[in-house]
């Protein structure tokens, strides 16, 4: 029996440039760990490549981030449109099961919309060990072209809230540079996957957003 899949929180980017944000505003995902933070999507330092990055449970404070993991009950689906139908054309799935991060795809999703199905049979798979929190030497893993981390991480997002309400209530005209960091000190889960251009056909302009999906 297929196990259904219900969406808990989206997030949408349009590849390659742009980033998107949602740090814990998400009323139904708050305090949970389904909320996506970010979703980041580059080309690699390998320029044949795309980096894929989808940061949950924003933010981690360094003493919450001890124990803070991947819940084994979500999914992290990254949502590739190659077509610009706004439908996914491709999907990469990030699953937790015990120490291990699986990652599943690219490859065509066996439903598209709100449920999902894991790509258990996917033909491109692989996993990596979880890097505990302050470890040194991080765990990355490569197979097939592709390459995987997941683990706790420093969160890359920059943004001067203090500076953003002054400039709102009329005290101040404009950003500091440099500003300050609002998020210096704080941490993400962060799942990241290098992909190969060549696994994600052959069109010149993909839109990619990031979801979250609660086994049911």
């Amino acid at each position: 029996m297929k196990k259904k899949i219900t969406i808990i929180s989206l997030i949408s980017i349009l590849a390659v440039a742009l980033i998107a944000s949602d740090h814990i505003d998400a009323p139904s995902v708050i305090n949970q760990s389904s909320d996506i933070a970010d979703l980041y999507a580059f080309q690699g330092e390998n320029t044949d490549n795309l980096t894929f990055i989808v940061t949950t449970q924003g933010v981690l404070s360094p003493v919450s981030s001890e124990t803070a993991n991947f819940d084994q009950n979500v999914v992290l689906q990254i949502n590739i449109d190659t077509n610009k139908d706004n439908i996914e054309d491709l999907v990469i799935q990030a699953v937790r099961r015990g120490d291990f991060m699986w990652f599943f795809g690219p490859e065509k999703p066996a439903v598209t919309g709100k449920e999902i199905q894991i790509l258990e049979n996917a033909t491109i798979k692989g996993r990596v060990t979880i890097t505990p929190y302050l470890e040194d030497q991080i765990t990355l893993n490569s197979q097939e072209g592709l390459k995987y981390f997941a683990g706790i991480t420093d969160d890359p997002f920059f943004f001067d809230i203090q500076t953003f309400l002054e400039i709102r209530d009329g005290r101040a005209s404009s950003f500091n540079n440099p500003g300050n960091d609002t998020w210096n000190g704080l941490n993400v889960l962060s799942a990241v996957v290098e992909v190969p251009k060549s696994l994600l056909g052959d069109s010149s302009t993909i839109n990619v957003w990031a979801s979250s999906h609660r086994k049911q």
